[in-house]
Order: structure tokens, then sequence, then C-alpha cells
């Protein structure tokens, strides 16, 4: 078994204390490979902003659960050696059984996610249970789900959602001991978070999606006041990289996300880590497009690679600057 404090990493229980207190949200960024990594942490750094590193199960399949734990332990070290020891946690989206949070623990995770979302409410609360009292032995974190988003993200998927019930988030907590809590308020998975009937269109015909519903968010607040919640599902789908990517041979139709300035305004609640990880693939594949467009001679990795990954760092760092609000909370 590996301890994350030997990789010198954190857990969330400070840092979500302290994003609440502040009226921020932590970034949560999805990574499966290093240039995603080295543009995380650039990012970060630049931005001052302490982070959390998201392994989904589909990215320990990809990348390999032991490949990961170094590149997690490197992304310590690499940030200081841009100059800024900044506080980062290494966290498992979306996992499904009690043997997987197990195994990401013996490996060296700080925080895991156990989404019982989909499961009647009694064995989910059973199973988060088992899962926290097995992470909190090693100083783990656990995050539990209530609620179900709807769309498709590595290997989560469902066709419906339904929102998070107020009347549940109480019980829920005091049963599992679980340290935050996912909900379900209008956010989606993937980069087609909306059917286009659900949408309105404004002057310029960009499809706009329905507003979170802040009403149940506040009446959860009350419930459970000062509790640390997450939201998923937060990418925004910038739409000049869907254009980009669809005039460069892509065919993304009907990509739609959720506005910032709503991300910005739920991260001045007691939401105090929020997921993206649509919008970095969007940020990479636009800049990939683009180099074999205009430089269709080009084979060597690191001449599409390296535009990628710097796109991928300027749309981070601008996450933190101006929508989840961490610059400076390193």
């Amino acid at each position: 078994m590996v301890s994350y404090k030997e990789l010198g990493l954190v857990n969330t229980r400070e840092m979500f204390a302290k994003a609440i207190e502040g009226g921020y949200a932590i970034p949560a960024f999805n990574f499966n490979n290093m240039e995603q990594m080295q543009a995380i942490i650039q990012a970060c750094v630049e931005a001052s902003s302490p982070v959390i590193l998201q392994v989904s199960a589909g990215a320990r399949k990809y990348a390999n659960q032991t490949l990961l734990r170094y590149m997690a332990q490197g992304a310590v070290e690499y940030a200081k050696e841009l100059g800024k020891n900044i506080p980062i946690v290494l966290h498992l989206d979306h996992g499904n059984s009690f043997e997987l949070c197990k195994d990401c623990i013996d490996m060296g995770f700080s925080s895991v996610m156990i989404d019982g979302s989909a499961l009647p409410y009694d064995e989910n609360v059973a199973l988060t249970k088992k899962v926290v009292e097995y992470a909190h032995q090693h100083d783990v974190t656990v995050e539990g789900e209530l609620g179900v988003l709807a769309g498709v993200e590595d290997e989560v998927a469902s066709e419906h959602s339904h929102y998070t019930d107020p009347a549940d988030v109480e019980d829920f907590v005091k049963k599992t001991g679980v340290d935050s809590l996912a909900i379900s308020i209008g956010t989606s998975h993937g980069a087609n978070k909306f059917k286009p009937e659900q949408c309105t269109r404004n002057a310029e015909g960009i499809l706009v999606p329905p507003p979170l519903r802040f009403d149940i968010l506040k009446e959860i607040e009350k419930r459970i006041p000062g509790f640390p919640i997450v939201l998923h599902g937060s990418s925004s789908v910038p739409q000049e990289y869907v254009k980009i990517i669809n005039t460069h041979g892509g065919a993304l139709k009907d990509a739609v996300g959720i506005p910032e300035e709503q991300l910005r305004e739920a991260a001045k609640s007691a939401v105090c880590k929020i997921n993206i990880d649509s919008d970095g693939r969007l940020a990479m594949t636009a800049a990939v497009r683009t180099v074999f467009v205009e430089h269709p001679a080009e084979f060597d990795p690191r001449k599409y690679l390296g535009p990628a990954r710097d796109e991928l760092k300027k749309l981070y760092k601008h996450k933190c600057e101006n929508v989840l609000g961490s610059a400076g909370k390193a």
C-alpha cells in the first residue's frame, strides 16, 4: 500500500473548508496523459490555484493506474519546479464499486468518489458508508452522489437526469459520513449536454440551455449548512472551439454547455468543487485539428500535442481566474 502523503498530495478537507469560507470553487480537471497533466499544473501554478487531478475508471484503463500515480507525484514536483508548492489532490472520479475505491486508496489516491446514485437510496447509503469507513482509516476523503446527471462521459452514461431531492441530503450525509456531496441541479456530462428542444436560441442562433436550479441548491444549503457541495458535468462548451473543430473537419452537432456566469454564481455558494473535462477535450481537439489542416505534412506528435497542451493551459487558467475564483488561493 502507498499513502498519498508519501507522494506529496493532500486530501480535500482543508481545501474545501477554505473554499466555502472564501466563496470560490476548486477546479477538478480530468487527465489521462502527460500533456493534460502539464497543462493543468502550468495553469494552476501561474494562477496560484489549488487543484484536484481527477482520474476516471476509463482513464485508469487507458493510462495504467501505476503510471497515473507516478504522474500525480510528478505533478507535485513539477509545480515546485515551476516555483509554487500548490495543494494537489489525486481523486477518483465516478468510482462505481467498493473494490475500485479501495484499490485507488491503496494505490495512493487522496480522495475518491463513490457514485451509487443510480442505486436505490438505501443501497447508495450502504455502499457509500462502506467506502467512507475504509477511506477514513487512511485519512482519504470521500465524495458521494445524490441525484443523476444525464449525458455520457467515459463509462458514465444516463439518458435521463433527475434532480437531487433536498429532503434526502441531511439523512444521507449523516448516515454515510461522507465528506462532500455531488448533486444534480441541471448540469450534464459530455459536450452535448442538452437536446435542442430543451434549449432556446439567442439572436446569433446559438443554443442557450435551461438555467441551473439554484432553488434546489439553496434548499440543500439550508439543510446541510456549510457542507461541501460538488457539481459534475460543468463544462461550458466554448463555441469558438466547436466552430474550429467543425470548420477543420469535425462533426460536433448541437454541442452546448453550462454558461460560465452560472458556474461563477454557484462557486460563490457552498459549491466548492466544480468538475471540468469536456472543455479540455474540446480545446485540445481544436488545436490538433488546426495543426493537421494548416500543416498536413506534419507527423511529429510534439508539433500537434504541444499546441494542444498550450491551448488547454490557457483555458484552465481562465477557468481559475474568471470562473471558479480559485486564483490566488493556493
